[in-house]
């Protein structure tokens, strides 16, 4: 960036925490997911709730994504969860569109409506409203898909709206370099 073009002195940090783009450390997570991937052949995709695409998006901020990163589902309603995903409404009635059997649906109905043989889902109550005392708040389930191998897991994460939802972004890309191994 050029002075005449960053008058105030405006740091690429500052601009970064400013408008929620990756930190550092998150940059770092996904180029080793790019390599990951990239060295295995192997081609990812999102099912996103309550982050609204942010994965998707972070995943192609990165030059040469399109080497890796398939495609991503945003579904964000339970209707688009069964539509696009093929979610059993049923499930959700049952359990509850925050719940493990949906975010390991929503995983595997990423894998089946893709070319991807990798998946990350998320579902959660990112607030500041929605939550309940079995599930608050901040409450995400994870569900991913590597190896032909359904994981899943649950996080509470602190602070608003935003805080969760980059808490979540950055918890479901360092999960995932983890299960690739």
């Amino acid at each position: 960036m050029l002075e005449q073009d960053n008058p105030e002195g405006v740091s690429q940090s500052s601009l970064k925490e400013l408008f929620g783009l990756p930190s550092e450390p998150l940059e770092q997570d996904l180029r080793q997911l790019a390599e990951k991937l990239k060295a295995r052949k192997l081609m990812l995709a999102t099912a996103e709730s309550c982050t609204g695409g942010m994965i998707a998006a972070a995943c192609t901020d990165l030059a040469g994504s399109s080497e890796w990163f398939e495609r991503g589902f945003v579904s964000y309603s339970n209707a688009a969860k069964t539509d696009l995903l093929g979610v059993p409404g049923m499930l959700i009635l049952l359990h509850g569109a925050v719940s493990e059997p949906v975010a390991r649906a929503m995983a595997t109905g990423a894998v089946l409506r893709s070319q991807a043989q990798v998946t990350i889902a998320v579902t959660g109550v990112a607030g500041p409203g929605g939550g309940t005392e079995a599930k608050p708040v901040g409450t995400v389930w994870f569900g991913w898909q590597v190896d032909g191998v359904l994981h899943s897991e649950v996080q509470r994460f602190a602070g608003d709206r935003a805080s969760v939802r980059m808490a979540t972004l950055m918890h479901a890309i360092k999960r995932v370099n983890e299960l690739l191994g």
